[in-house]
């Protein structure tokens, strides 16, 4: 008897003892689980100072980075919530923002030593290649120049084939979608670059400095007309000082 007391004993205590180290368990658990939402509320936190930060210098895109990683990678935080609210407008400023930046980045500008000073100009490539012959798609390029001889002038660059333009014609040009716009142009008589100038380049840089996009229709060579659209909402005119 007092040896199936003694081992009924020993089990409720080795029970006891389980349940205890269940309890620890669980406890640990519980702690463990505490101290990794803090961590993350913490970790949400900081990168909630980082948005609000970008959003005071209007740092748009900056912002929308920080508010995309918060919300992906803390979707559950009270900084994510507390975000959300002015989030949507904050993205679309950002976006905006970057757009900006691709546009600005088409745009090449150049200054070299020309005889009597110096050259300066400003030029973007067509958005898509332009098949000007059957001999594939190839870019068409837009200039603006000033020249300290040839003052200023606007002009279309081909890589093949020619403009259709013997003793001057038109081109047709379309800002943002609108109707087209008839202006003159000249090829001149030479073979040292496939180009065409247009006669009112005041005009044609009045259009691509408050316009997303432009287009021309231009004669070509081997007959018809082909029609080159430029993403000119990039265009910065502090770039040709007095063009403006």
């Amino acid at each position: 008897m007092k040896t199936t007391s003694s081992k009924r004993a020993v089990l409720l205590f080795c029970c006891a003892l389980a349940l205890a180290a269940c309890g620890d368990r669980e406890a640990e658990q519980r702690a463990a689980a505490q101290a990794q939402a803090a961590a993350q509320e913490e970790a949400a936190t900081a990168l909630a100072r980082e948005y609000d930060s970008a959003v005071t210098a209007q740092n748009w895109d900056m912002a929308r980075v920080h508010g995309a990683a918060l919300l992906s990678q803390y979707p559950d935080s009270q900084a994510a919530a507390k975000m959300k609210a002015g989030y949507e407008d904050v993205k679309a400023k950002g976006e905006a923002a970057r757009e900006q930046r691709r546009l600005a980045a088409l745009w090449n500008y150049a200054q070299v030593v020309a005889p009597g000073g110096t050259q300066k100009s400003a030029m973007i490539y067509s958005k898509d290649p332009v098949d000007l012959d059957g001999s594939g798609a190839r870019p068409v390029q837009l200039v603006f120049r000033d020249h300290p001889k040839w003052k200023r002038s606007a002009y279309l660059v081909l890589q093949a084939s020619d403009f259709r333009c013997a003793g001057g014609c038109n081109v047709k040009v379309a800002a943002d979608g609108a109707a087209a716009k008839s202006m003159a142009a000249w090829r001149p008589d030479t073979d040292e670059a496939i180009a065409m100038f247009v006669t009112d380049y005041k005009g044609l840089w009045r259009l691509a400095g408050k316009t997303k996009t432009l287009s021309i229709e231009f004669p070509v060579k081997g007959g018809g007309t082909r029609t080159a659209t430029f993403e000119t909402g990039g265009l910065d005119g502090a770039q040709m000082p007095g063009w403006n």
